[in-house]
């Protein structure tokens, strides 16, 4: 555990005491038991339909395209067993006892049109449901991203990436199997046996309860048997996702320790978690089958027997016997496909659940609805009576707390950790909101603005820069995606990348590996610089922007950021002193308070001043 060079023995005592208490109490979390039930949050099937819903009514014309063409094929497959019927009892009738071949027109001509309406249905279906998933995808990512970094940084990449993909799937399966099946199953096992109630009542209500019967068990094993199984299996398949990436992102520590053996060991852990869950579940599928089959058997016997005995009872032909052969078998096809469908969309409403919370949570930090865009001036900065207390803390960080910053000033910030100089920061780019007062740049409260064209208008160089897999021209140009090749091999060079860039093969095309991992951390941090020098924006902060590179690399990168910063305003948070002696102002942070403030020389010339200790521990 690495302390700040600016703390004193003691603080660095009561910072580790605290970093201690903290392992204990994330311990039990950390090495968690491996048969603990995975953390969950469901919703109601009616709030995850009321979410599709929404999918659905994105494109109005192609989902009534789909429907009319399902109803008109479920009305012929009800015609199919008449037609049916028909052609048997032209035929029982003899040669030369009417046409056949009218009945035969009429069969035929039906399931033609049957077929013909479905590829229809699915016509529409298609270019409806993937425009869908392509937009429903696209505002989750975007949800996603708005989300604050505190969720970001309480949840895995790798889960969310899972749950995004799986509920985007899981809408298909929902959409197809509801309109496509789910319905038309219901219109068709209803359909028939209306229609057998209006010729044999007896035969019509016995099929009416056996089916109704089929249709309810279904939906009450989907619903109360086969779910809270099926959402246990999804929160394990989230956390494969989360450790796949957890362990994979930090590949290079993995190999630093010879952990692949214990990696190998904790996943293998996992996935038989899973396993036994998933295992669980697919025999709750299973079973409900078992269900079905019984139905299926119960119809069978029910129906054709009873056909039989009007037959032999002379209330019903050999057509009539046909047709309720015919009825059956298309009946006793979509019961089969029915159960399996109805679990199929369960499973889907289980899956695309996380894409509906999604959706519905609110946004710590957002934009108000008559935000304007950031109106860049000068780069001056206020805190106005600011108070602030993070989410889950009692104790505010900042009270009443009141500053201000002058266009073109370079303010450095120093303190302990913990004192309140990162969060001053996050302020100021609108990663948190106050609870109370206001932070105003040139004149504008940072909530009355749009949050993406006020941080286009900050440049930041972090500590630990985060690089895309993608180019290093394109990362260089993330901040300004409109500049010219040539403005990013000037940035480049400006920040003393440029000679390191030109010795890899492939240049400035080069593809610098997740998170910039191809690359050592002061290149990651030159190609930072050089970002942020493109985004030639008003004020700019750089959070250790030095602190990976070697002394003679930092004389230059130091060079070149005192041209950069000429005119614009600059906060430096600094725990090197050797960075911040020629700043206009040094503000030492404690417990949320200014302390100090003031040039270096004049700081250190305080008895008993903190920034003095803290000068001195780092001369030391």
């Amino acid at each position: 555990m690495s302390t700040s060079a600016f703390e004193t023995p003691a603080e660095q005592t009561e910072d580790l005491i605290d970093a201690r208490d903290l392992h204990d109490d994330v311990r039990e979390g950390l090495y968690a038991d491996p048969d603990d039930e995975p953390r969950t949050k469901s919703l109601s099937n009616t709030t995850v339909m009321a979410y599709l819903a929404k999918q659905w009514r994105r494109r109005p014309v192609l989902l009534a395209g789909m429907i009319f063409f399902m109803v008109l094929a479920t009305i012929m497959e009800l015609v199919i067993p008449i037609a049916a019927g028909r052609l048997i009892d032209t035929l029982s009738a003899g040669p030369g006892v009417g046409n056949p071949w009218d009945a035969f027109s009429l069969y035929l001509g039906v399931a033609v049109v049957f077929y013909a309406v479905r590829q229809l249905a699915s016509r529409c279906e298609v270019p409806f449901s993937s425009a869908n998933m392509a937009d429903m995808t696209t505002e989750a990512f975007a949800k996603v991203q708005r989300f604050s970094l505190d969720w970001h940084a309480n949840t895995f990449a790798g889960s969310v990436v899972r749950k995004i993909t799986r509920g985007m799937w899981a809408y298909d399966t929902i959409t197809v199997h509801i309109f496509m099946g789910i319905a038309p199953s219901i219109g068709v096992m209803l359909g028939i046996a209306g229609m057998m109630a209006f010729r044999w009542p007896l035969v019509g209500g016995i099929a009416f309860v056996i089916m109704c019967g089929f249709i309810a068990s279904s939906l009450l094993l989907s619903r109360y048997y086969i779910r809270p199984q099926n959402i246990r299996s999804n929160a394990l398949d989230s956390e494969i996702g989360g450790a796949l990436a957890d362990t994979i992102g930090g590949i290079a520590t993995v190999k630093s320790f010879g952990a692949e053996t214990r990696e190998d060991d904790r996943f293998h852990g996992l996935a038989w978690r899973w396993r036994e869950a998933t295992k669980k579940t697919w025999h709750r599928f299973v079973n409900s089958w078992l269900v079905n089959i019984v139905t299926d058997l119960t119809m069978q016997a029910a129906l054709v027997g009873l056909l039989v005995w009007q037959w032999s009872q002379g209330s019903a032909s050999a057509g009539d016997v046909v047709a309720a052969l015919t009825a059956y078998m298309i009946v006793s096809g979509y019961m089969r496909r029915f159960g399996e469908q109805v679990q199929q969309v369960q499973r889907g409403l289980d899956e695309i659940q996380d894409l509906a919370i999604f959706d519905a949570r609110e946004t710590e930090v957002s934009d108000r609805a008559d935000a304007g865009d950031f109106q860049p001036d000068q780069g001056e900065i206020r805190f106005d009576k600011v108070d602030f207390t993070y989410a889950g803390q009692d104790r505010p960080l900042y009270t009443d707390f009141d500053l201000a910053i002058q266009p073109g000033e370079k303010v450095a910030l120093v303190g302990p950790t913990g004192s309140g100089k990162s969060t001053f920061v996050k302020l100021v780019q609108r990663l948190y909101d106050v609870s109370d007062g206001a932070v105003l740049i040139d004149g504008q409260d940072v909530r009355a603005v749009k949050q993406d064209s006020l941080r286009r208008h900050i440049a930041l160089v972090p500590q630990d820069p985060a690089l895309f897999h993608r180019s290093i021209a394109e990362n260089i140009a993330y901040a300004n995606p409109q500049a010219s090749p040539e403005d990013v091999v000037a940035a480049a060079k400006a920040a003393h990348a440029h000679d390191f860039i030109m010795r890899l093969p492939q240049g400035y095309r080069t593809l610098v590996g997740e998170r910039g991992v191809k690359l050592s951390g002061g290149e990651r941090q030159r190609v930072a610089i050089a970002r942020a020098i493109l985004a030639d924006a008003p004020i700019l902060i750089l959070d250790e922007a030095t602190s990976s590179l070697d002394n003679e690399t930092e004389r230059e990168i130091q060079s070149a950021m005192n041209t950069v910063m000429k005119g614009r305003t600059t906060i430096i948070i600094a725990h090197r002193l050797s960075t911040i002696r020629d700043a206009d102002r040094i503000l030492v942070f404690e417990q949320g308070r200014i302390v100090e403030q003031g040039q270096h020389d004049k700081l250190v010339k305080q008895s008993n001043g903190v920034y003095a200790r803290l000068a001195e521990l780092a001369s030391t």
